[in-house]
């Protein structure tokens, strides 16, 4: 056996945070379940007062490479939390006007 074994030092604690179990993710994932005929049955995040496939259909056009096909009629998008909640007033807004 080595004698000269590594020695654990206590660290200095870190100042805790504000909210430590809570962690904002930084990315928001907007699940879409399209019917057979391909209009949109569900989607997330969507803005009150909007359907979903002009929520959809809005997506589409105003974020690029964000769209992930995914098998059984099914897709998602990956966009920032900030750029959602933009996406949604500005939706909103542009739907209602």
């Amino acid at each position: 056996m080595d004698t000269k074994e590594a020695v654990a030092t206590v660290s200095e604690p870190e100042a805790p945070s504000a909210t430590p179990d809570v962690q904002v993710p930084a990315e928001c994932m907007i699940h879409v379940r399209f019917f057979p005929n391909g209009t949109v049955a569900e989607i997330s995040e969507r803005p009150s007062g909007v359907e979903p496939h002009d929520w959809y259909k809005y997506l589409c056009k105003n974020t690029q490479n964000r769209y992930q096909a995914l098998s059984g009629g099914r897709g998602l998008f990956r966009i920032p939390r900030a750029e959602v909640e933009n996406l949604k007033a500005a939706c909103a807004a542009g739907i209602t006007s």
